[in-house]
């Protein structure tokens, strides 16, 4: 059997460290993306608009992750934690594993987007999307699964690092587009292109990339335990995500002066790149290249732990099965670490099936990752209720999550029940270990849901009714 490592390590991480790991989360291949993603669906007013909702509804998330720190401080691994203490076992598994999830196919993004800009000078790697790149990006995934395993304040130390040198070319991209800046074009793309739909349609467009780029705002809670104080998980939080929001909404707007929408959409990514080249040059998509390199290696290096630090703690609560709980000497869940590396390589070879590798790779990370929100918002109006304040900022958090549900379309959350359904393989086995009943007559319910949302993906899917 293998062995179980429980000896309690001290409390490390600083507040600065763990600013350092949310920055590093949420700046990762998203932001690089942002011109195209955005200019595909709409103009200017539309992305001032989908910022603004965007801004609101993550600061609010971001203020209950903040609230919660203090308030039960004696939840590890916060967006899983939450869901379980808020709605039971089941849904708390379903979050953990949704959340696990997420970040692994977030990790195939980075790798699709790296293959993608060295695809510019080697065409062999298309896209991202071609054999040779899913070989060389497979080899990338286990080359980072080695380091990792030599310890999680090794990794964070790393992360830190990377962290200031991948935040240096984003802000110098702002400020050079913003030099190069031509009115006449940004007037051009005020309004949307109508055949995309009323201002609404456009917003909701947007909602599912804005997901993308805001994931990690909660990874101070995920690291939770590592943390000196728990007041420092609400401090790292907020200043993370105050940190990046005018970066990410300044990207996308001074694109909108330097081309024509069209020209932005149609650019390949990291279209940040080929902003730049056209403001600058040939050098300035160079110059962003070797940035987002860096960048998304640290964001996958972060999201990595993230991803083993859940599955990890939610097996030391018994909602995962015992061999999750193994540790190494230093601190690394090295079985949900090898699990977590294993899940991103299916997905990354499962791109070979898409029509565009990076969006349903983009797309997927975004839908997954909604079912924990809307249960830690969930949990947080029902702890908050008796406080004003507190209930104000939850029943906004999750109307917010509860929107871009909706705003994702039957599409992709359909498919993430792929991910869920057979998920619950997970839970059976640790309750089995537990010789505890499976099912609830509740949990029961949920199974069978989650389980009929899978097989209508399925005949989806055959039927060509939807298409990744």
């Amino acid at each position: 059997m293998t062995e179980v490592r429980e000896t309690a390590r001290p409390a490390t991480l600083s507040v600065l460290t763990l600013t350092a790991v949310v920055i590093g989360s949420m700046v990762g291949a998203g932001v690089f993306s942002l011109p195209a993603q955005f200019a595909a669906e709409t103009g200017v007013v539309g992305a001032l608009i989908a910022w603004a909702v965007a801004g609101t509804g993550m600061f609010m998330l971001a203020l209950v992750f903040q609230r919660l720190a203090v308030a039960r401080p004696e939840l590890d691994a916060g967006i899983y934690a939450y869901a379980k203490a808020g709605f039971g076992q089941y849904l708390g598994f379903f979050s953990a594993f949704g959340y696990w999830a997420s970040a692994c196919v977030g990790n195939v993004t980075y790798w699709v987007l790296i293959m993608s800009t060295i695809g510019a000078v080697a065409p062999a790697l298309g896209e991202g999307d071609t054999v040779l790149a899913v070989v060389l990006a497979s080899a990338g995934l286990w080359a980072s699964h080695s380091v990792i395993r030599r310890g999680v304040r090794e990794a964070a130390t790393i992360n830190r690092i990377v962290t200031v040198a991948k935040v240096v070319p984003i802000v110098v991209f702002v400020l050079l587009a913003a030099f190069a800046f031509d009115p006449s074009v940004f007037v051009d793309n005020l309004r949307g292109d109508p055949a995309a739909g009323n201002l609404f349609t456009q917003v909701r467009g947007t909602m599912l990339a804005t997901v993308f780029v805001f994931l990690g705002v909660e990874a101070a809670s995920v690291y939770s335990r590592h943390a000196r104080s728990r007041r420092d998980v609400g401090r790292a939080t907020m200043l993370g995500f105050l940190s990046v929001f005018a970066v990410f909404a300044s990207v996308t707007i001074v694109s909108y002066g330097i081309l024509p929408m069209s020209e932005i959409a149609a650019l390949r990514q990291p279209s940040m790149a080929g902003v730049l080249e056209e403001a600058t040059g040939e050098w300035g998509s160079a110059f962003i290249s070797v940035g987002l390199v860096v960048s998304v290696l640290g964001a996958y290096l972060a999201w990595t732990l993230m991803a083993a630090e859940v599955l990890f703690v939610a097996a030391k609560d018994d909602d995962m099965p015992r061999f999750l709980r193994h540790s190494s000497g230093d601190d690394v869940p090295v079985n949900a670490l090898t699990l977590t590396t294993a899940l991103s390589q299916v997905v990354l070879v499962l791109t070979l099936l898409s029509q565009d590798a990076f969006d349903f790779a983009l797309s997927m990370t975004s839908s997954l990752v909604l079912i924990p929100y809307v249960l830690a918002a969930g949990f947080a109006v029902r702890l908050a209720w008796a406080d004003r304040v507190g209930r104000v900022v939850a029943l906004i958090a999750a109307v917010y999550t509860a929107f871009l549900l909706v705003a994702a379309g039957p599409k992709y959350v359909l498919v993430s029940f792929l991910f869920y359904a057979p998920a619950s393989v997970l839970f059976v086995m640790a309750r089995r270990e537990q010789g505890r009943r499976v099912f609830s007559r509740g949990e029961l319910v949920i199974f069978v849901v989650s389980l009929v949302a899978a097989v209508v993906a399925i005949v989806a899917l055959v039927a060509g009714w939807i298409a990744l």
